[in-house]
């Protein structure tokens, strides 16, 4: 058995990625997969459904403050167990926790290693027996204090060629930048002929050096570790910044047809070495531009859409944003007309909706979908509640924001002040992200309701350390048990709405949706029903901080019940909504 004879499309997409190099390309991945071949692994039954809720946590995002000596994995793993998550999360995401430089995790030393300061591969393994396991795949680049990049420096090959050298006197303007950094770092490079100074490509900072996907080697090597990581446990694989993977001067060097390709390749690989495990890109660009990793014919309407052949799933990117300019807004019309635009994915593929993560807000995703004001008027908004900027680099030089750094809890702070109002918006913004079409992902952060870590920012001068506080695990547990506290508040209600989430068959990720007008310019509405029809849920949030009015369609006008705070709910062609109030409404789907 040889890796082509289980990879269908494994000759066609090495021709389209490598004309000239096809072969060496195909001897370069049978010797890195070999080792993989023959053991089988059954495919799951179906790939997702209602009760698949994603947790989104650092390795060491809970520590042992009780000098017990657990490992922080292991801290984390005790702590979700003891909280009862074990059946309200179904999957946890833990970010990258291999041995790293800089970037919280995202500057990866050695890619098969896990941080000693988190723990070993053997407490992954026991976090996977309570959970499905989800990993980042830092593909991009690499840390300048890894071997492969310290043997570059040597000349040593083949890492001689996993990097990209680059001539400074050339014209980059092109090239799509995520920050407002030098597109080129000048590296001292150890030859035969004596020292000589290059200039690697680095997209993101001078200690993450950009691999070399021109060569064959490196998308070997890389797909080894991907089949890795899924037979390590790993449900979910989430390729980090795939978008920027192949460069090619004169382009943008962003989604070119080769990183398209690529990433169908990996998916290839999955189905065929590891199959049930999924791919998720991570590519924090507009909508059109985030769904063409779907791959098929994403034009095509419902009825004629070709099956997905590249990710199984793509973040929802334009959510975070629009939610918040709703609530800051407390005008539900443009979060509305995309949710009414918003075409369904292709079959076989879902969207991996969130609201907060380990970064910022990205505002890339709101192109084209609020004015160029209220754009403006959110970016001051967030400021006001404490929020950090982080900028890219234009063409022309100039610099734009690129990502709202800020607690997603404190980002929905009222103008009131009212804590109550603060704690309900913040948790109908969570309401809002888990009964949408697709997989909802929630960052610990969100769950527990951490405001802004000011401290940890202005400590490290890093804004994204904002939303990335770390906690002692006494420490925490004080904060969710004080019954005073607003953390308390968030995570006691939150995982109740967890449990009522995953109970619902109109919430599996392939349920329809149908948005509903409101004459409210402040609620937005909108419908569930279950693949097989016989469970449907209405949603809908006032965004405002005054009451506004739901306008029920007829099949919800009957008395019903509010699935997030469990009230009976009289019969009534409209229902009047809280400041900040979202509701789950039970119908009939006849």
């Amino acid at each position: 058995m040889t890796i082509a004879s289980c990879v269908g499309p494994l000759r066609r997409r090495l021709e389209t990625i490598y004309p000239d190099r096809a072969d060496e390309a195909q001897a370069a991945i049978e010797q890195q997969l070999a080792p993989y071949l023959g053991e089988v692994h059954p495919t799951p039954a179906a790939r997702w459904s209602e009760r698949d809720v994603v947790l989104i946590t650092y390795a060491d995002q809970v520590r042992d403050d009780a000098g017990i000596g657990r490992s922080p994995l292991t801290t984390l793993h005790d702590w979700l167990r003891q909280r009862e998550l074990t059946d309200a999360l179904s999957t946890v995401h833990l970010l990258p926790f291999c041995p790293y430089s800089s970037d919280d995790g995202f500057s990866v030393i050695d890619y098969l290693a896990v941080d000693p300061d988190s723990g070993s591969w053997h407490d992954i393994a026991a976090l996977g027996d309570d959970f499905d396991l989800m990993f980042d795949l830092v593909l991009n680049h690499i840390s300048q204090h890894s071997d492969w990049y310290q043997a570059y420096l040597r000349s040593e090959p083949p890492y001689d060629r996993y990097f990209i050298a680059a001539d400074p006197t050339l014209d980059y303007s092109q090239v799509v930048r995520p920050r407002s950094l030098p597109l080129l770092t000048p590296a001292e490079v150890a030859t035969p002929a004596g020292p000589e100074t290059r200039h690697v490509w680095t997209t993101f900072s001078d200690d993450q050096i950009d691999l070399n996907y021109a060569e064959p080697a490196v998308l070997a090597t890389m797909l080894r570790i991907l089949v890795e990581y899924a037979r390590r446990g790993a449900r979910i694989i989430r390729l980090d910044a795939v978008a920027f993977l192949w460069k090619e001067l004169g382009t943008s060097c962003l989604h070119l047809p080769q990183t398209h390709e690529i990433v169908k390749l990996m998916r290839d690989v999955l189905e065929a070495l590891a199959p049930g495990t999924l791919v998720l890109t991570e590519t924090n660009v507009p909508h059109a531009e985030n769904i063409s990793y779907f791959g098929g014919d994403p034009s095509a309407s419902p009825g004629q859409a070709a099956p997905g052949d590249e990710a199984h799933m793509v973040y929802q990117f334009s959510l975070p944003p629009l939610l918040l300019e709703a609530f800051l807004s407390g005008d539900a019309s443009a979060i509305g007309a995309w949710l009414s635009d918003l075409a369904p994915p292709p079959p076989g593929c879902t969207f991996f909706n969130f609201t907060a993560s380990h970064d910022g807000v990205g505002v890339r995703p709101l192109e084209g979908l609020v004015s160029a004001e209220r754009f403006d008027c959110l970016v001051d908004a967030v400021k006001r509640r404490g929020a950090r900027i982080n900028t890219r680099r234009r063409p022309d030089g100039s610099d734009a924001p690129y990502e709202l750094c800020i607690a997603y809890f404190d980002a929905l702070a009222p103008d009131s002040g009212d804590g109550e109002l603060h704690v309900r918006r913040f948790l109908a913004s969570q309401a809002v992200m888990l009964a949408l079409q697709g997989m909802p992902a929630v960052y610990f952060h969100s769950l527990v309701g951490t405001p802004n870590d000011t401290a940890g920012a202005d400590a490290t001068g890093i804004n994204r350390r904002i939303n990335r506080r770390k906690y002692g695990c006494n420490e925490l547990d004080a904060l969710v048990d004080d019954p005073l506290g607003t953390q308390h508040a968030v995570f006691e209600r939150y995982r109740t709405m967890l449990r009522h989430r995953i109970a619902e068959p109109a919430f599996h990720p392939d349920a329809a949706q149908q948005v509903v007008p409101q004459a409210a310019p402040s609620v937005l509405a909108w419908q569930r029903t279950s693949c097989d029809g016989a469970h449907c849920v209405l949603a809908a949030v006032n965004f405002a901080e005054e009451a506004a009015t739901l306008q029920r369609p007829p099949e919800f006008q009957g008395a019903t019940a509010d699935l997030i705070s469990g009230e009976l709910i009289a019969a009534g062609e409209s229902l009047a909504l809280a400041p900040g109030q979202a509701v789950w409404l039970g119908g009939s789907s006849g």
